[in-house]
């Protein structure tokens, strides 16, 4: 873990393309010609950018996630922090076999600037969808207190969902596709019904949105 961080550091300085050559040879990463990454250190195990994807400026991921894999135009932004308790190693979380400390950021989908993202458990941002604002917070693990074991669970957003800034997400909270979270919203269950604006604390269906809104039908991930 130490060395994958040093080899990060040290390629920070160098230009892009030397730098993704250093980060595909000697880290084993799979980061395609047209993807790129800002000024920020990405020190997950495995990372992988698929075309047009990019990481901005100073957004830092931690050595405990074992993935991070971006899909095409995938984007994640400036100042956030990505953090994950890595495998095998931990005193925490022996019991949790499935647990996988990855973030999955599918094809056209963004996080933007200042959040928060703990992948202890698996992180999943679905196609198209867009972590907005700023300083929301993605938990995925917490403490059983009927046990007194720390525990973790999986996170989704569905696929063409808008998050609204200072949301937070707690373990086993999941958005469905064609969805709305509201600004300032507590995410803490798992819903599965679409085409709704969630809100609330904790947030519950508020309000059924029409299918043919444009955001809902859009062929590229950025939105004017």
């Amino acid at each position: 873990m130490k060395s994958r961080l040093l080899v990060s550091i040290v390629a920070l300085f160098l230009p892009w393309p030397l730098r993704r050559l250093v980060l595909v040879y000697l880290l084993g990463y799979s980061i395609h010609k047209t993807a790129r990454l800002g000024y920020s250190l990405i020190c997950p195990v495995h990372l992988e950018m698929e075309p047009g994807a990019y990481i901005g400026h100073l957004t830092f991921c931690k050595t405990g996630v074992d993935l991070l894999r971006m899909g095409k135009g995938a984007a994640i932004g400036n100042l956030n922090w990505i953090t994950g308790e890595p495998l095998g190693t931990s005193l925490h979380f022996q019991d949790l076999e499935a647990r996988r400390p990855e973030l999955i950021v599918h094809d056209q989908a963004a996080i933007t600037n200042r959040h928060f993202v703990d992948c202890t458990a698996t992180v999943s941002i679905g196609r198209f969808s867009t972590f907005a604002g700023l300083r929301s917070t993605i938990l995925s693990h917490s403490i059983d207190l009927d046990s007194c074991r720390q525990t973790a669970e999986p996170v989704s957003v569905g696929e063409y969902c808008f998050v609204g800034a200072l949301t937070v997400l707690l373990p086993g909270a999941a958005l469905p596709d064609y969805s709305v979270l509201g600004a300032n919203s507590l995410l803490n269950k798992h819903y599965n019904e679409p085409y709704y604006l969630y809100a609330g604390c904790p947030a519950r269906p508020i309000k059924q949105l029409s299918p043919d809104c444009k955001y809902f039908t859009r062929t590229t991930g950025f939105v004017k």
